[in-house]
């Protein structure tokens, strides 16, 4: 997926408002997931429900339709399963079974603005080294979104995820990357995993921002699959991946997609 716009621009109230609708909704597919994904189930399946909901509150999945290397994304939700990190391309054929680890990243279209979020799901009874890798990347996340604030630094974040990550023994992804988000899905600037705190763009109120740790197990190369979206390891370790939209405001910073 690609960025579409070349500046950084600052949404207002009512812009922000606008994301908070259609953040909630994406948060409550991914919080209604936490009770459908169970061993048995496809991913067409989880597809299927986050397309269901998102229209039936009257917006349209974000992700349909979206450009690619070679064709669009074909469906609403990207669904990618242990060592897939991102872009996974549901199917019907592809049966979740206990001891997986999903990711799910959802996106809704409403009144002209985007929200986006994602979360790493435990399939059935899973090991302990899954566990622990979804627990640190979470908390990447949060520990990420403490640093979203006004006078900080887009260093700061993508420390944030960094420190959290590595302190536990794992990598960050480095090829793909957070971003902006409001009129466009993929907006200016880039929010990458990793970098020094107290470097780059100075955060202002009206950015909104989507910040999604993806760390792995193994190493941090990736490599995209034959299907020209799915992006996995390359050394074929697990990967989780946590995504929150985050609007920076006067008064610190809002969650957007948290229910």
């Amino acid at each position: 997926m690609f960025f579409k716009k070349n500046s950084i621009e600052t949404k207002t109230a009512d812009e922000i408002n606008k994301m908070r609708v259609a953040g909630r909704v994406v948060g409550e597919v991914l919080d209604k997931l936490s009770s459908i994904i169970k061993p048995g189930i496809s991913t067409k399946d989880i597809d299927k429900f986050s397309e269901k909901y998102i229209r039936s509150k009257n917006m349209l999945p974000a992700f349909l339709g979206v450009e690619g290397v070679k064709y669009p994304f074909p469906a609403t939700a990207c669904v990618s399963v242990n060592d897939e990190v991102v872009h996974g391309v549901p199917s019907s054929s592809r049966i979740l079974r206990s001891g997986d680890i999903v990711s799910v990243d959802v996106g809704a279209f409403y009144d002209g603005y985007y929200g986006d979020a994602a979360k790493t799901y435990p399939v059935g009874k899973v090991s302990d080294s899954a566990l622990n890798l979804l627990r640190i990347t979470e908390l990447s996340l949060y520990e990420s979104i403490k640093f979203a604030l006004s006078g900080n630094r887009l260093g700061d974040i993508s420390n944030a995820v960094q420190r959290t990550a590595e302190n536990a023994g794992y990598s960050v992804v480095r090829d793909f990357v957070g971003h902006g988000i409001g009129r466009e899905l993929h907006e200016d600037p880039p929010i990458p995993n990793f970098g020094q705190a107290g470097i780059g763009l100075k955060l202002t109120a009206g950015m909104v921002l989507a910040i999604e740790p993806m760390v792995n197990i193994g190493g941090y190369k990736v490599e995209m699959l034959d299907n020209d979206w799915t992006i996995a390891t390359k050394d074929g370790s697990l990967s989780a991946h946590f995504e929150h939209t985050v609007a920076i405001t006067e008064n610190g910073n809002e969650i957007l997609t948290k229910v």
